[in-house]
């Protein structure tokens, strides 16, 4: 093979550019080790207060009272109810944050407990974990962004970040898992069913004489926000009080479409709360709402 000036030249750019690869892989490489050096040398000169595996239970006492909680099958729930409709979230980051909880530093040859508000903690959190091991936090005094702590009884003392007392300054109410209302307007409305003292109103969108009154119904739904809660499920509810007994009672039953697939949606519509709103259960939730009455008359296609 003859090999001209051009060819040379070409084999020439090629080598070096398999050269820059291979450089760069290498420097590449080595930074990425010189960096898993750095995180796990930072990885060891943190400090765990507490290193529970998989934490099972839950009990934390923000100064109202002590709230429980227990994991079965990856699911949490409420102790005192199981059945109470809990939003997983808060309990998931309570046990991860506390189950191997990171202090900012130890305190050594320190004043006594009682100096760091740890003889009579304002708050505490005990673990349960899988195989059994329980461990209970005690938070003390805050000092800047941080908080005193101890662990079991240890009695040596730790400062964490203040952002771990947020996590568990929570109610129950607090951590209720609302209803969610679905998504419905004029475009996927396609039928309405309102009972009302025995007797029920139809509107169907097939219905040209219902244009109208389904145009006004969905406009109403649309509006309609479950956030505002005037009994949650661990409060003793009186349906009546509430106009939401079955003698009193509005049951609405709307159907509609969603990802092509027809749905349906029951609530019920109670008596007015005395400063413009009314309340609304959804079938089968022990959530009382309250939604404004200008809504709800656009709901019942009230609206004048």
């Amino acid at each position: 093979m003859t090999w001209n000036k051009n060819t040379k030249v070409m084999a020439g750019l090629l080598g070096a550019l398999i050269l820059l690869v291979v450089v760069y892989f290498g420097i590449t490489a080595w930074n990425n080790k010189q960096q898993e050096k750095k995180d796990a040398k930072a990885e060891a000169e943190k400090i765990y207060v507490t290193d529970v595996a998989e934490v099972t239970e839950v009990t934390y006492d923000a100064g109202s009272g002590a709230l429980s909680f227990a994991k079965e099958d990856d699911d949490w729930h409420y102790a005192d109810n199981k059945d109470y409709p809990l939003d997983q979230s808060y309990v998931k980051t309570i046990a991860d944050t506390f189950g191997k909880l990171e202090a900012d530093r130890e305190l050594t040859d320190g004043d006594s407990l009682a100096d760091y508000g740890l003889e009579q903690p304002a708050y505490q959190v005990q673990l349960t974990g899988s195989d059994g091991t329980k461990s209970v936090v005690y938070i003390g005094n805050a000092t800047g962004d941080y908080y005193y702590v101890t662990v079991d009884d240890t009695k040596k003392v730790y400062t964490v970040s203040a952002s771990v007392v947020s996590d568990i300054q929570h109610t129950l109410e607090d951590m209720t898992k609302l209803d969610t209302f679905p998504t419905i307007g004029s475009g996927n409305l396609t039928k309405v069913e309102i009972t009302e003292n025995a007797k029920t109103t139809v509107y169907d969108v097939s219905n040209d004489d219902d244009t109208e009154s389904i145009a006004a119904v969905a406009g109403g739904l649309g509006a309609v926000s479950l956030d505002t809660v005037a009994v949650y499920p661990d409060q003793e509810l009186d349906l009546a009080k509430y106009g939401l007994d079955e003698a009193k009672r509005i049951t609405e039953k709307v159907t509609y479409t969603s990802d092509d697939k027809e749905q349906t949606y029951t609530f019920y519509i109670g008596s007015e709360d005395g400063a413009g709103n009314r309340y609304l259960m959804v079938q089968d939730s022990d959530i009382v709402y309250t939604i404004t009455t200008a809504v709800c008359s656009n709901v019942l296609n009230q609206g004048e």
